[in-house]
């Protein structure tokens, strides 16, 4: 199938500069089904999984439909994490310049009235919801002059308890307005919810082409307790890119951190503890590659996206398989292959086995020389456990 140009599917010639500018010359494929819609003015849902391009796929229309002359804020981006925020935000504001447009962003963890006095001004706000509705019911920021609504990962919306904020912030938004809702998946709760903030909508999914989304490589390591930290080392070392690996918790992101600059290995923690200054300059240090490998918990790396991980190492496996999903999709993006591995205790065999079975990676698993629990014996040790509780 033939690609579309950036033109074709009209975008105009400044933003197409500013495109080059950064070496993006051709659409992503859920930039292609996306664009003659939303420059149209009509409602998207769009079920794009990160990774895909959808950022710029709901940038594009922003930039293009938005006027200096619009009230403010004219278009309004609601992400789930701070980190997404800041992302989708640097996204914007490289495109929204040679269109003379601002960009405020708004989250918490940071003073409140600076965010509020420049999303007073901006044509167009980034916003997590919990600090959107502060600001809302303050009447720091006023949403009645929002055309363009944008709800990007709806589906880790939900997950992580936000739809209430959500709901009241959209009964503050003008009823005759466009909105695109992008999310993972559109079935369930996520689907009705769509449906619920958008009139008659474009409805287009994707999965990344092969050019889009590169190979990830599964493995499996058996460790015991003693070698678990040389384990670790050894695949960090071997890394030609950025390792971002995941701990259990707060503090075991903390000690793990001690214990690789113990071996002389640099490496920072990104978890919900810490300040949202520190957050930003640990993933500053790590996106630079000044320091090349970053621990982070799961809710902290939520909404992180960085094409150069080229590896994502479970220091602790993650219990379920849409945690696994999760965490191996930091790597593997923009085209660029990635390396997944996680390592496993003795005691941690049967369950990681059930993951691996879940997405279809046994073979790798007991390639690795770990045993695959059988259901049966996964159903009994699970029920035994919860018994204690």
């Amino acid at each position: 199938m033939s690609h579309q140009s950036f033109r074709e599917l009209g975008v105009s010639a400044p933003v197409i500069d500013a495109l080059a500018a950064r070496s993006i010359h051709e659409p992503f494929r859920i930039q292609e089904l996306v664009l003659p819609d939303a420059l149209a003015g009509l409602d998207v849902l769009a079920k794009s999984p990160t990774g895909s391009g959808k950022t710029l796929a709901f940038a594009l229309p922003i930039v293009e439909r938005t006027a200096t002359t619009d009230a403010r804020p004219s278009a309004l981006v609601l992400v789930p994490t701070r980190e997404l925020a800041a992302q989708v935000t640097a996204e914007l504001e490289s495109l929204a310049r040679v269109k003379k447009l601002s960009v405020a962003v708004v989250y918490g963890g940071m003073p409140l009235r600076p965010q509020a006095k420049r999303a007073k001004i901006a044509h167009i706000l980034v916003a997590t919801p919990g600090r959107l509705e502060d600001l809302a019911q303050r009447h720091l920021v006023d949403l009645t002059g929002v055309r363009t609504f944008i709800l990007d990962e709806a589906d880790r919306m939900l997950d992580m308890g936000f739809q209430p904020q959500v709901d009241r912030i959209v009964r503050r938004l003008p009823r005759n307005r466009q909105t695109m809702f992008f999310s993972a998946t559109l079935d369930g709760r996520v689907g009705d919810l769509a449906h619920a903030y958008t009139t008659s909508p474009s409805r287009f999914e994707t999965e990344p082409s092969s050019e889009e989304a590169g190979e990830i490589d599964h493995r499996f390591v058996s460790v015991t307790a003693n070698n678990k930290i040389d384990k670790l080392i050894e695949h960090i070392e071997s890394a030609d890119g950025l390792t971002l690996v995941f701990a259990r918790t707060k503090r075991g992101a903390e000690r793990l951190v001690q214990k690789l600059g113990a071996q002389n290995v640099n490496a920072v923690a990104m978890h919900g503890d810490m300040s949202q200054r520190a957050r930003e300059r640990a993933l500053a240090q790590f996106e630079s590659g000044r320091v090349k490998t970053l621990v982070a918990t799961d809710v902290a790396a939520r909404g992180l996206d960085l094409d150069d991980v080229t590896q994502v190492i479970n220091f602790d496996p993650p219990d379920e398989a849409k945690g696994y999903v999760h965490r191996t999709g930091r790597t593997g993006r923009a085209g660029r292959d990635g390396t997944a591995i996680t390592l496993v205790l003795p005691q941690q065999q049967a369950e990681t086995s059930h993951v691996a079975r879940r997405l279809g990676h046994t073979e790798r698993f007991e390639q690795s020389g770990l045993k695959s629990a059988s259901p049966r014996l996964l159903y009994t040790s699970r029920n035994r456990r919860r018994s204690k509780w």
